[in-house]
This record gives structure tokens, sequence and C-alpha cells, in this order.
């Protein structure tokens, strides 16, 4: 196993965390060498052709974004790039509840043992992650050999092949419709961060800004984790009933965070449910079966797989991404329908043409916000 960053002391051992998923990560579909050899060829040529179709849609892309490289991956692979991202994003909050840490009696010796303990709870949920996610572009990882990143910076689009092979089996759809339909998806994720140059600083600087207001106390922290499993567990007081169902990123945070949290969500509402809406323009025109994709794919979303999958779900906040999907297509459907693709594109001037939280229910209001001032 290949080391992640060096060494592995601190808050976190990161390279636990990756042996860990990898050891726990449900194996792959069954496929022989020949259909893997197949199956990675085949998503390498849909990628470069999603690309020109995505663009031509969205109207978005520079010559920029041909030099990100497509990774066709395993799921340990997606484990290693994952690890590497969190890595680089958690580094200065962990370096600062490291610090907080020394300075107590036995802190290093805590941190030794807390450490691996982290470690090997971010690797269970590596691995719960990695058997389901099917595409990813990955921002943060800093490149190296075995995750380049184009000569420009940036990131690098993941695909998994493994899980893709066992959506498509499992919903009984076209494989080759299923493929590109996945690629037209995550390439708009891909056009996003390289037709727009200042979307990953913009996004960092307000994951730190969350972070930065992370109360650094070890104790602190660990009671609100406690609080998110009894949560789940049913076991909050009756007159706390009304906050049942939070999610943990939703209880882990000040009132500075929330603010934070509804403007992340509101980015994130809007790139997903862009990617959506690019997937269902193009879909018609280049993969024959789209509707039927569309529909047997919806049903899985929202299903989930097992009672332990819908609670897992329901802690991670995974149900607020599924609503981020259905809400962000909406506002950028009504935009599109209100003032055309080029006048949607204005939400990628700067940061502040970005939709609030309250403009993603609300795309009239955006529309008079961002074009009346315009006008």
């Amino acid at each position: 196993m290949t080391s992640i960053g060096g060494a592995s002391t601190g808050m976190v051992d990161w390279n636990l965390a990756v042996a860990t998923a990898t050891r726990l990560v449900r194996p792959g579909p069954e496929v022989s060498r020949d259909e893997a050899r197949a199956v990675v060829a085949e998503l390498r040529r849909h990628a470069r052709a999603s690309e020109e179709h995505v663009r031509g849609f969205t109207l978005l892309g520079t010559e920029e974004g041909h030099d990100t490289p497509v990774l066709v991956v395993d799921r340990p692979g997606w484990i290693r790039a994952n690890v590497a991202g969190f890595r680089e994003i958690l580094r200065p909050l962990l370096d600062k509840m490291q610090e907080r840490r020394g300075d107590t009696p036995g802190g290093s010796v805590m941190s030794a043992v807390g450490g691996k303990v982290t470690g090997v709870e971010l690797g269970m949920l590596l691995s719960f992650l990695a058997s389901r996610v099917l595409g990813q572009y990955e921002t943060f990882a800093p490149a190296t050999r075995e995750l380049p990143s184009g000569q420009n910076g940036g990131g690098r689009l993941l695909l998994v092949a493994p899980n893709i092979v066992h959506v498509e089996r499992e919903l009984d759809v076209d494989p080759h419709d299923f493929r590109l339909w996945v690629c037209l998806h995550e390439e708009t994720h891909r056009t996003q961060f390289t037709a727009v140059p200042w979307l990953r600083d913009h996004l960092e600087g307000e994951i730190q800004s969350f972070l930065a207001e992370t109360d650094v106390d070890p104790m602190t922290v660990l009671e609100r984790v406690r609080e998110a499993a009894q949560t789940l567990a049913g076991g909050r007081p009756e007159a706390e009933e009304d906050d049942g169902g939070r999610s943990l990123v939703e209880i882990v945070q000040t009132p500075a965070q929330r603010e934070i949290l509804g403007r992340l969500t509101a980015v994130m509402s809007l790139l997903e449910g862009h990617a959506d809406f690019v997937m269902d323009g193009v879909g018609p025109s280049v993969v024959p079966s789209v509707g039927e994709i569309r529909e047997k794919f919806q049903q899985r979303r929202a299903k989930g797989a097992s009672r332990l999958d819908l609670a897992l779900r329901k802690l991670l906040g995974l149900d607020a991404k599924l609503r981020q999907y259905r809400d962000g297509e909406r506002f950028v459907r009504a935009v599109v329908d209100e003032v055309g693709m080029d006048g949607f594109n204005r939400v990628w001037t700067s940061p502040n043409t970005l939709p609030t939280k309250s403009e993603i229910a609300k795309p009239a209001d955006w529309v008079a916000r961002v074009h009346r001032r315009a006008e």
C-alpha cells in the first residue's frame, strides 16, 4: 500500500484509514480480465465524447479543460484519492487540534492512540462510501504520480468502474448507454471547475472558514458526536425531539458555521442540479435509452438499499445531498427557461453571483437580483 503523503502520525492515522477501508470495502462485481479492460476503455472514450457534448450544451469550457486527467479507478483507488483530499483540506484544523492536545499532560500519547482510532473510523466510513460512488471530480488532493492533475493545476475526474458495472447490472439497463450517461454527469462537474477558475478556491475558502469555527477541544467534538449517535438511536430527551433526525454535519456547528453551511449547501445544490440538468438536456440526443435509465436510477436514489443504509445516509447528511439534486435541478431549469443558457451562465461570474440558499428555492429572486442589477 502506498503511504498517503508521508508519515501517518497526528490526529488521524491516514495510512491506517486507507488500510482499514481497503480491507473492509466490498468486492466489486465479477468480471473477466477482458471485460474489465473493455469497460475501462469504453469509459475513457465516453469521457472524451462527453466533454464536447457538455461544452456544446452549457456554452462553457476552455482549452485548459483538455489537460485535466480522467482516471478510471477501482474502489481502493477511489479510497486513496479521497484520503489524500481529506488530508489536504483538513490539515489546518488537525494541526490546530494537535497543537492544543500537545500542550496537555500525556497529549502526545493521547494523539497517537486517538489518531489510530480516528483512522479506523474514517476507514470504516470510506469503505461504506467506496462501493456507492459512480464518479467524482476530485479537486483538493495534491498531484502525485498516482493522482496526476492538469498542467495548469486543478483536479482529476475519477470514474469508479466496478460501481458503474454493479449499478448497470442492478438496474438491468443497457450498459453502453448507462456508462455514457454517467460520464455526462461527471464531465459536467469537470467542466464547471475548469471553466470557472475561481470556483475551487472559493469552495476551499468556505470549507476552511467552516473548519476554523470548529471548537478544537476534542472532548467537545466527541460530545457532539455522541449527541448525533443518540439522535440516531432515539435516545435524546423528549424535550429535544424536535431536533431528531438532524445529521452529524448539522449538529457539529456553531451559528457562524450554519451561515457558511447555508452558502455551501447552495453552491453544492447548484453544481449537482446543473449536472443533472445537463445530463437530461444532452441525454436524449446521444443516449437512446435515457428515459428508462433516468426512471430506474431515480427510484434507486430514493429508496436506499437497507435500513442500515438509510440510517447511515441520515447520519452523514446524504439525504440532504439527494435534496440538492432535486432543488438544484429545479433552480437551473427555471432560470434557463426565464433567461436562456447565456443568462443562466452569469451565475459563474463571481462568488457574488452564486445563488443563496433561499434563491435556490426561489429562482425568480436570483434572476431579479443578478439580471436587474446588471441592467
